[in-house]
């Protein structure tokens, strides 16, 4: 994959997130592809990898990715991101709180043949949690 094709991939991408297409995103991947997730744990196959996208934009109807920066070197990208939006749907079994969430995270990616084979992404999912009430922020000492 070329760094012209890598960066027109990540374009169409970021369409998809803003058209909230599960389907568009999965198909990036590879049919055997792997997605390590803190919020999906390890998802093989587009099938998995496609429901992750949706129970994303079932909880967060209105949510927001914004593509910060992108790394390309040969077969590999790293993509700096943000999240934002508002818990209206089930995430993990918990239900809808109406509390808005913002997160940043980083996506490392590994290609084959146009496709993704390989992604990890980091995120801090314990200020996601608390964000949306499932856990508490416990007061600094002072």
């Amino acid at each position: 994959m070329t760094r012209e094709q890598t960066f027109a991939l990540f374009a169409r991408r970021e369409a998809a997130w803003r058209a909230r297409d599960a389907h568009a995103l999965a198909a990036d991947h590879a049919p055997a592809g792997v997605v390590v997730s803190p919020t999906g744990g390890v998802l093989e196959g587009r099938a998995e990898i496609e429901r992750i996208y949706r129970v994303w934009f079932v909880a967060f109807p209105d949510l927001v990715f914004t593509a910060e920066d992108l790394l390309v070197d040969d077969d590999r990208a790293a993509l700096l991101c943000r999240f934002t939006g508002t818990h209206l749907g089930e995430f993990f079994g918990m239900g809808p709180t109406g509390r808005r969430i913002e997160a940043s995270g980083a996506f490392i990616y590994r290609f084959e043949h146009d496709l993704i084979v390989h992604e990890r992404r980091v995120l801090d999912f314990t200020g996601l949690l608390v964000q949306v009430g499932v856990l508490r922020a416990k007061p600094a000492a002072g």
